[in-house]
């Protein structure tokens, strides 16, 4: 059987996320994915497994945000090798303290069998704490 590409496959799940197509965008990661999370934040590790990224990290993140101010994801770039992949993007949003938000992220994606397997994510983390965590 052939599988999509890990271009097409990160294109595809930072599109998703970006649409609010989250079961989607979950269908792509693998059950036994890691996700890690730069710096020395309370969110700062690496995160195993769908409900880990899912549920507990990316919620956690999601809670940051005014109810209002739901940050938009827009995919600037994606260049890809093998089963890595490398994509960029900004978020832009409100942080539910009300100041606004604006970090451009980049992500090294592994691809396996058309499921996404590991992420290691890079990002402003000095902005993070400052706005969403101030």
């Amino acid at each position: 059987m052939q599988h999509p590409d890990a271009r097409t496959v990160v294109t595809d799940y930072v599109t998703l996320l970006a649409a609010g197509e989250l079961d989607a965008a979950i269908a792509l990661f693998a059950e036994n994915a890691t996700w890690t999370y730069p710096g020395r934040l309370a969110l700062s590790r690496t995160w195993r497994g769908k409900q880990e990224i899912f549920g507990d990290f990316l919620g956690q993140v999601g809670a940051l945000f005014a109810a209002d101010g739901l940050p938009a994801i827009t995919l600037t770039h994606v260049l890809a090798d093998g089963p890595q992949a490398v994509a960029e993007w900004t978020v832009v949003g409100t942080a539910a303290n009300g100041e606004p938000y604006e970090n451009h992220c980049l992500g090294v994606f592994t691809v396996e069998d058309g499921r996404i397997t590991a992420v290691r994510e890079y990002l402003d983390t000095d902005h993070v704490a400052r706005t969403l965590l101030a």
